[in-house]
């Protein structure tokens, strides 16, 4: 298993993700009681219904493309418009409990956005295709893994790296494993630090093998690329 580092963009104020990501869009509340007037909704068809408004079952499935093990009919699965025309009369609506906040009074987006668990609440980041992400990360100046993003590999679990840097006083990458398993969140003073122990490590790593020189220098630059937005931008960064 591997690590990974990356910044604690959120802290960042010139981070062009930071925005997005504090701007909460959508959300799943649960139960739905409350809001089924802001709720989405699916119209469906209960499995037994929809068999007995229907002549021959089997076809039906064949000419909407349906599988044989569905539990209930979705009408916008359904593409025969003669069975949408018999099955709409039987369609109920099925909230699904996501809510637009944009549509909602102030003070019910407050109460839906505290009926929502955190993992079930979208921001406006969550709502742009992956192409607009990478364009995005290309064009920040805390993208430091080379453009491609603010979060970069260390290494596997099994990395030499750290002891080497705990046998040459560097405590900070000697103890990264440990920082991962904690998740503890470093300072950008603690950046400082780093850079400084990124240089360290650069002029002992020779005295360990070429071997070792070969298989940590891209790690030690990307440590170093991370450590610097850190302590330029005033932002934590950590292990994971």
């Amino acid at each position: 298993m591997g690590l990974n580092m990356a910044i604690c963009e959120l802290e960042a104020e010139n981070a062009l993700c930071r925005r997005m990501k504090v701007e909460t869009i959508r959300v799943l509340v649960d139960p739905v009681d409350g809001f089924e007037e802001f709720s989405g909704y699916d119209m469906v068809v209960p499995l037994d219904k929809a068999k007995d408004a229907v002549d021959d079952w089997e076809a039906f499935l064949k000419r909407n493309r349906l599988s044989s093990d569905v539990d209930s009919i979705y009408m916008e699965k359904v593409k025969n418009k003669d069975d949408l025309k018999t099955l709409e009369p039987l369609a109920e609506k099925r909230y699904t409990g996501w809510v637009e906040l944009s549509d909602l009074p102030a003070a019910d987006a407050e109460r839906a956005l505290a009926a929502s668990r955190p993992e079930n609440r979208m921001t406006a980041w969550h709502m742009i295709s992956f192409d607009e992400m990478n364009e995005t990360c290309a064009r920040c100046g805390l993208s430091w893994d080379k453009g491609r993003g603010c979060i970069g590999t260390f290494g596997p679990s099994n990395s030499l790296l750290p002891d080497i840097a705990s046998r040459h006083g560097c405590p900070l990458v000697g103890s990264v494993f440990e920082l991962a398993e904690k998740a503890e969140r470093l300072t950008p003073a603690q950046g400082k630090e780093l850079i400084d122990e990124v240089a360290k490590l650069r002029l002992v790593l020779p005295d360990e093998g070429k071997m070792m020189v070969r298989r940590y220098s891209g790690v030690l630059d990307r440590m170093e690329a991370m450590a610097e937005v850190s302590a330029r931008e005033g932002c934590g960064f950590y292990f994971f």
